[in-house]
């Protein structure tokens, strides 16, 4: 794996170094769209809806839409003049009960391993927070953009979550809510007594995702009937990137027709 962040974890004067890997990945399928005729690959135009030309990336900005429509435009200049907490320390703002912070908060979770210089104090950071059920509660500057996170122990490992900022945290706001439910005492035991009889510790060896599984199986028994992307039709304006893909399914397609 390679590290997506390099830098230390501070807590107070105490600082570990630490390198993080995202500790998730996605299994869908990535597919392409074509065109059904040729399979030919479908492009898409970045065209302005003012001008109707096609406009080049380096031409691009990026418009903040106020609510009476008009656009508030910013490059990379303004971006680069905003305050930001160094992208190389995660600063400790506290240490919470591990049950205090809600899942909804969570959102991408990454692996924390510590450099060699800082195994010893990187174990005794997860012992300790292990040992008092803590998560430590944590600012950090990933993709240029201040985050809020949590970092918590998993078995030998620390993990860090990144986290939605409470104003992110949409409230739950259905008329059902409003309205006043009688439960009866035998009602609730009841239920308690079918919770209990189904409680059982999580194990996630036990479940597998089906549609992709059997989309996978889909997709191997029509490898068979699998065409050759055909080699782009170049055009006037067509960029060097164009014809450098059209070479890379030359190739390919010899490749195929030697085989």
């Amino acid at each position: 794996m390679r590290a997506v962040w390099r830098g230390t974890v501070a807590i107070g004067l105490v600082t570990i170094g630490v390198r993080a890997y995202t500790a998730t990945k996605d299994h869908d399928f990535r597919f392409h769209h074509v065109h059904r005729v040729d399979v030919g690959r479908i492009r898409y135009r970045r065209e302005c809806e003012a001008c109707g030309e096609e406009i080049d990336f380096a031409d691009v900005a990026r418009g903040y839409e106020l609510p009476d429509g008009r656009l508030v435009l910013l490059d990379r200049a303004d971006f680069d003049s905003l305050p930001s907490s160094s992208d190389r320390t995660m600063q400790v703002r506290y240490f919470a009960r591990a049950d205090d912070i809600h899942p909804v908060y969570f959102q991408r979770s990454y692996y924390l391993e510590p450099e060699d210089n800082a195994v010893q104090s990187y174990a005794l950071l997860r012992q300790a927070m292990e040992r008092t059920n803590r998560l430590a509660v944590v600012k950090i500057c990933l993709r240029r953009k201040e985050v809020l996170a949590a970092v918590q122990p998993r078995g030998d490992l620390l993990v860090l979550h990144t986290m939605f900022w409470p104003d992110e945290i949409q409230p739950a706001d259905f008329p059902v809510l409003q309205r006043e439910i009688t439960v009866r005492p035998q009602e609730i035991a009841a239920a308690t007594a079918l919770v209990m009889s189904m409680a059982a510790e999580f194990r996630p060896g036990e479940f597998a995702d089906d549609y992709q599984e059997a989309l996978a199986r889909l997709i191997e028994a029509k490898t068979d009937e699998a065409q050759s992307p055909p080699i782009p039709v170049q055009r006037d304006g067509d960029t060097t990137m164009d014809l450098m893909e059209a070479l890379r399914l030359s190739v390919e397609r010899a490749r195929l027709d030697d085989f």
